[in-house]
């Protein structure tokens, strides 16, 4: 019984963790490394077609991203997911396929016209479409033995519509060991979705950290907040712009605003129109719909069993085409705009900001974490003009942030999570987090519950039946020369 780790050691994405146990070698997770790669991560030692299956926790690129690169290496096992995680792989995997394809052709059209050779995409449409007739979806709490020695469990983890922590029992030889992978750990009173269910044993967790070192802010009324900035920005004549993420965010957002329009909180326009201008986003909200027994919390079922279907009011416009998408600033009536990419870094969102931006009655919204060097977050930052497709644009708009809405749960919520084992784990490793942070949280959760905790680096190993660290792994920065492709990679997947 060995555990290596291959990604999201020390860094916040790429989550990757490999086992050999039971005579089976198989991973949970394998996900695509998203915005700054600080360390080098090592391969799995396997070829492909060595993997026996995959443990999925749940449908975020950064955890299931390269799955189609493994299918296309020739991984022919099975991808065991809760169903709702299978059904949104489906949309988003060949999403990100349908990107590195585009990615792929817009870099060779330029490369020929230097004579240099064409680029290849990472993966095709074909390898995300293979890999999708390989999962196995599974309810929620239903134990299920997927080979002699390996049962799992899914359990809601309450971070997005499907999420799970997997609690995996492997019986080797005699020696039963109980392993739990958190995954990513949600934020308490989401809308739409449950709150994280606890854990009561394990002889092992392998835990997120990605708020391990901060508390959130949470404004006390969302839907208030929300409409003030509404309200103040039609009265004045103009358009609330939100950039959302396409899966999940968005889902809230028009949660929300169904009930400002339901409640008649906005007055003199109770007929505002909202478009969702994100093709990813509308067929994720399908996914949300088609999943509302197993997935929606007490509140919006309560709804549901009224008849009301909590995504869904009146004005509520959708947009696939580009030129439908075109068309929503041609009408100056007051209106909101969900379009993605969340950080503004690609898509259709950069359309709207430059038709919009310059425009002092309208109001940007913001309603998920910006990163550093984005163009959402030098806009949160007082940027006075940004250049947007070659053209200088000044920001003349309303700047709000709307903050409190998280889908992790912060250092608070994490140790809540852990507090819900009744006998203290033999030992938590801690990752999914950045680098000061991993070790901050590992610290913390030795102090507060006496349990043995570690942040390995990748290549770092534990011997599950002796409880033994083999090794921690090695902090070994990216060589600079390497960076340019990885952010090439990135700045794909965000669009």
């Amino acid at each position: 019984m060995k555990m290596t780790f291959i990604g999201a050691t020390h860094e916040v994405t790429g989550s990757c963790t490999y086992i050999e146990a039971c005579g089976k070698r198989f991973l949970v997770d394998f996900g695509m490394q998203q915005g700054e790669d600080i360390f080098e991560n090592v391969q799995v030692p396997v070829a492909p077609s060595q993997i026996d299956f995959v443990l999925l926790t749940h449908a975020h690129i950064d955890h299931s991203g390269l799955l189609p690169l493994l299918y296309a290496g020739g991984f022919q096992g099975e991808i065991h997911a809760t169903e709702a995680t299978a059904s949104l792989c489906s949309v988003m995997l060949r999403d990100s396929a349908h990107i590195q394809e585009f990615e792929a052709e817009w870099r060779s059209r330029k490369a020929r016209r230097r004579g240099e050779e064409d680029y290849e995409p990472l993966y095709t449409m074909d390898d995300a479409i293979g890999a999708i007739e390989l999962f196995v979806p599974h309810r929620y709490e239903t134990e299920c033995e997927i080979s002699e020695g390996i049962t799992i469990k899914f359990r809601d983890a309450g971070h997005l519509l499907g999420s799970s922590s997997i609690m995996l029992t492997l019986t080797e030889n005699g020696e039963t060991r109980k392993i739990v992978f958190s995954g990513d750990i949600g934020n308490t009173h989401q809308p739409l979705i449950r709150d994280p269910q606890f854990v009561d044993s394990a002889d092992y967790v392998i835990m997120e950290s990605t708020y391990g070192d901060r508390v959130h802010d949470r404004p006390t009324d969302y839907v208030t907040a929300l409409a003030n900035v509404l309200q103040e920005t039609f009265d004045r004549g103009g358009s609330v712009i939100i950039p959302s993420f396409a899966v999940g965010r968005t889902q809230e957002m028009l949660y929300f605003i169904r009930k400002i329009k339901a409640d008649g909180i906005i007055r003199d326009h109770d007929d505002f129109p909202v478009y969702v201008d994100s093709p990813l986003a509308i067929e994720a909200t399908n996914v949300f719909n088609k999943n509302v027994k197993g997935c929606f919390d007490e509140d919006a079922m309560a709804l549901v069993n009224q008849g009301i279907n909590p995504l869904l009011f009146q004005g509520l416009k959708t947009t696939i085409t580009s030129d439908e998408s075109r068309q929503i600033n041609f009408d100056t009536k007051p209106k909101v705009i969900l379009s993605a990419s969340g950080m503004c870094e690609a898509g259709r969102i950069r359309h709207h900001l430059k038709h919009n931006l310059w425009r002092p009655e309208c109001t940007i919204c913001f309603v998920g974490y910006q990163a550093v060097g984005t163009l959402g977050r030098k806009l949160i930052e007082g940027a006075q003009s940004v250049k947007l497709f070659g053209e200088n644009i000044t920001v003349n708009a309303k700047i709000e942030v709307l903050r409190g809405i998280s889908g992790h749960a912060d250092m608070n919520g994490l140790l809540d999570w852990l507090a819900g084992f009744e006998k203290v784990p033999d030992r938590v490793m801690v990752v999914h987090g950045e680098d000061t942070v991993t070790d901050h949280f590992a610290a913390l959760v030795e102090e507060q519950f006496g349990c043995p905790a570690f942040a390995p680096y990748s290549g770092g190993s534990v011997d599950l039946a002796t409880n033994e660290i083999i090794t921690i792994g090695q902090k070994i920065p990216k060589k600079a020369e390497e960076k340019p492709n990885k952010i090439k990679s990135a700045s794909a997947f965000n669009r």
